[in-house]
């Protein structure tokens, strides 16, 4: 039985999701390692505390970004583990295929576009 994709996406478009995917995880890992070596080889030694403080705010804004971005890294490994199985563009709700416009603004989505504006109401409807 053939695996279900996303309104029958071409095998050259899954090869470029999945290369698009993995050029920006790669880009991320770059900014990353970037990021770790700035802060270990760091010689900044300010006798000043304002000016200590604002390297300290400036490192710790720094990191959550990174953090953001691993989670993100995590999501991106997780839509490639789907284009590999087949099921990369089915809708994780509904089972109906998620638009190739949808993927291409956020390829990493899990749900159609119909399912993710049900499950954002219910999430408002929730919070209020």
């Amino acid at each position: 039985m053939e695996k279900q994709t996303s309104t029958k996406l071409k095998t050259e478009k899954l090869k470029a999701f999945k290369d698009l995917l993995n050029q920006k995880i790669n880009d991320l890992l770059s900014d990353a390692g970037k990021t770790v070596s700035e802060m270990t080889n760091g010689k900044e030694n300010y006798p000043d505390p304002t000016d200590r403080a604002s390297l300290e705010s400036d490192r710790n804004f720094e990191l959550r970004i990174r953090d953001r971005e691993r989670k993100l890294i995590l999501k991106m490994q997780e839509a490639i583990k789907r284009i590999d199985e087949g099921t990369f563009g089915i809708c994780d709700d509904c089972g109906g295929p998620i638009s190739e416009k949808r993927l291409m603004a956020r390829p990493v989505t899990t749900q159609c576009i119909d399912c993710k504006t049900k499950h954002e109401k219910m999430e408002k409807l929730k919070g209020e």
